[in-house]
């Protein structure tokens, strides 16, 4: 056990949107939620998945919704604690921890915020290592753990409880009532005992995000590459690098999707990336070659700071240097890939390692 203060929360919040692969929520409002509140209330504890008892219930809290929403609806930290507290009514059981259900800008610091203001530790881990745009896209549900019972909560003051019959109906419901609410809620969801979260998180994720944070100032420090010291840290690769010439986004179903156009400068001169997205990147490719895709890691960088650039922060003109990052083993699994692989967001590929298309481009 740690405790988390203004220092942690600033890291985490880079790592944090690096590791939310363009979703997950504007990394700035949750770092401004999260810091108010421990200014508030003091440190957070953060507890390692190991030092949870088995029978402990932890309940993750995220927000849902389309990020742009959120950018134009910031929550005041209520709609968090609401839901936090409603579903512990539903449980009749009293909730021991919560913890990020993603990595990703708002969801990973949301929980920080939640923790705070409740006194309540949070564990060091989550459920999908990344970011991804849909409920049942996470490594509880691939572990057999409940979607439900689940609360949303709005800025208005109304809340609701789901229970259904998998995790792909309580997105479906979901989404449907998070559009009604205004386009963006925060939720509880997702209710474990520890030996569950044990099972089916992925480890140490805010350790990470505060990790990944740090090497991106300490690099900037020492006078080396940052994106370069990023890419050593998480096995990852340069799969392009351009300017940004144009970004077709809306809103359509509760989320945000697009393309956005990069022209090639440097190694890439004289051909265009794509970079699809829902929510999250999913996609890169060329006119000749797919570079990445889901559920392996998508992430762009601001080329001159190294800063990770969300999906409703891409403009006209920026430069930018797309990671790839192998996403955790869990994810490769025939499971994995059936969940949040390329096809079921429509793509017609089978899934290739991002390290795999990289070895191919160097032929």
């Amino acid at each position: 056990m740690r405790l988390i203060g203004k220092e942690e929360i600033e890291n985490i919040a880079v790592g944090a949107a690096l590791l939310g692969t363009g979703g997950g929520g504007d990394p700035f409002v949750g770092k401004m939620m999260a810091l108010q509140a421990v200014e508030e209330h003091g440190p957070v504890k953060l507890l390692d998945i190991t030092e949870i008892d088995d029978e402990d219930v932890i309940v993750p809290s995220a927000m849902m919704g389309a990020p742009t929403v959120l950018v134009e609806k910031i929550p005041s930290g209520n709609e968090a604690l609401e839901a936090f507290r409603s579903l512990e009514k539903v449980l009749n059981k009293e909730i021991k921890a919560t913890m990020p259900i993603e990595a990703g800008g708002v969801n990973s610091l949301l929980p920080v915020a939640l923790a705070a203001s409740t006194g309540l530790p949070i564990v060091d881990g989550d459920g999908m290592g990344r970011a991804f745009p849909e409920l049942q896209m996470v490594t509880f549900y691939l572990n057999g753990v409940s979607t439900t019972p689940m609360v949303l909560a709005d800025e208005k003051g109304n809340s609701t409880v789901l229970n259904t019959v998998d995790g792909k109906w309580a997105e479906k419901i979901a989404r449907s009532a998070t559009m009604v609410m205004g386009g963006s809620v925060m939720n509880a969801i997702y209710p474990m005992t520890g030996k569950q979260v044990k099972d089916a998180s992925i480890y140490r994720t805010l350790t990470l995000e505060e990790k990944i944070g740090r090497t991106i100032q300490e690099a900037k420090g020492n006078k080396k590459n940052p994106i370069e010291e990023v890419l050593q840290l998480l096995d990852g690769m340069t799969l392009f690098s351009g300017k940004v010439t144009d970004i077709e986004r809306r809103t359509d179903g509760g989320f945000v999707r697009g393309t956005a156009t990069i022209e090639g400068l440097d190694y890439n001169k004289g051909e265009n990336g794509y970079l699809e997205f829902q929510n999250e990147n999913l996609l890169l490719k060329t006119d000749h070659d797919v570079l990445c895709m889901t559920p392996d890691l998508i992430c762009v960088l601001d080329t001159e700071t190294a800063l990770p650039m969300t999906t409703e922060g891409l403009r006209y003109g920026a430069r930018a240097t797309v990671i790839g990052i192998p996403a955790d083993e869990k994810w490769r699994t025939e499971k994995g890939i059936e969940v949040a692989g390329p096809r079921y967001f429509g793509y017609d590929y089978d899934f290739i390692p991002v390290e795999t298309l990289n070895e191919r481009q160097g032929e």
